[in-house]
């Protein structure tokens, strides 16, 4: 009976230090772990609504980016921080749909290792090419592909990210083999395939959205179920006969397990506020991401959903990482 009743003072005053410091989050700056190095589509997000929440939270939003095996890396580090509010962290279909989906020996569990914050935007993807392929519509490059098997290269973020599971499937729907040349996230891909070291890019529109507007890539083809304003004159997968590639992706932040309820309302809150912001709407837009925002429940069963659809795929491509 004492040793039971020791044990329920102590859950108490566990409980009611979690609460206190619940009260008083945050009392110095918020650490937000993006995945992927700079200059990619899901540090773009990232910065957008962090410059927002530091002053709605009234401490700083520190990004700091931790990228590496098609976001593993970064992910893990997430799921390993204290669950205090302190580190926070983006969740991207590689992290969260790709990677759990072919990487049997991934460092983390997309769905127990974490607590879903709420999804912040939605992203087109494309497919560009380089001027000097000379390719100017997806057509063209399945038949140029098909005469040329393996020629053709690909640039992804790198194995396992969302990028690489794009291609793959481009080869797998179309009967085509293109090589793949995998990179350490979006930015080292993007320098390489706009110098015309790479042929192609399989991209989140926002990072490659500059580069196509300024002609130095061509967009063949988006994941949008119309066409995009920016964008008139680009098909969308499904109309250009690949509707395998048409859906768009999603960036949410998360926190480790087991996050305080106190901290995670918190949190919410603040995102909510950030994405209702006119300033972060209209900059959102302008590099093509539509701001999303829904309960941790409802974030929850969105990863759900994409971690099944990408085994689906995975089963149906037989794309693997070991």
């Amino acid at each position: 009976m004492f040793c039971r009743l020791v044990k329920t003072l102590i859950l108490a005053l566990a409980l009611l230090a979690g609460s206190a410091n619940a009260q008083t989050y945050p009392s110095r700056p918020v650490k937000v772990i993006v995945p992927f190095p700079p200059g990619g589509t899901t540090d773009i997000v990232a910065r957008l609504v962090a410059e927002r929440l530091g002053p709605t939270l009234g401490q700083p939003a520190v990004i700091e980016n931790r990228a590496g095996a098609g976001g593993a890396v970064g992910a893990a580090e997430i799921a390993r921080a204290a669950p205090d509010g302190y580190t926070l962290g983006l969740a991207t279909v590689s992290t969260h749909g790709v990677n759990p989906a072919i990487n049997p020996k991934l460092p983390y569990d997309a769905l127990r290792d974490f607590t879903p914050i709420s999804n912040l935007a939605s992203v087109p993807n494309v497919v560009s090419a380089h001027p000097s392929l000379g390719i100017f519509d997806l057509r063209q490059l399945v038949e140029r592909a098909k005469a040329n098997p393996g020629k053709i290269t690909y640039a992804s973020a790198g194995n396992g990210s969302l990028s690489h599971m794009l291609g793959e499937l481009f080869k797998v729907s179309t009967g085509t083999d293109l090589l793949h040349v995998p990179y350490k996230g979006v930015g080292p891909a993007l320098n390489d395939t706009l110098g015309g070291q790479v042929n192609l890019l399989f991209d989140n529109l926002p990072s490659s959205l500059p580069y196509i507007q300024s002609s130095k890539l061509r967009a063949l083809a988006v994941s949008s179920p119309a066409r995009l304003d920016a964008l008139p004159g680009v098909p969308t997968f499904a109309e250009a006969g690949v509707p395998q590639l048409n859906d768009p992706s999603w960036f949410g932040l998360v926190g480790p397990a087991k996050l305080p309820e106190a901290v995670l309302a918190r949190v919410h809150d603040a995102v909510t506020k950030a994405l209702s912001a006119p300033e972060v709407r209209a900059r959102m837009q302008n590099v093509g991401a539509v701001p999303s925002g829904n309960s941790p429940k409802e974030f929850a069963a969105q990863i759900r959903r994409e971690i099944e659809r990408h085994k689906r795929v995975a089963e149906e491509s037989g794309i693997r990482i070991e």
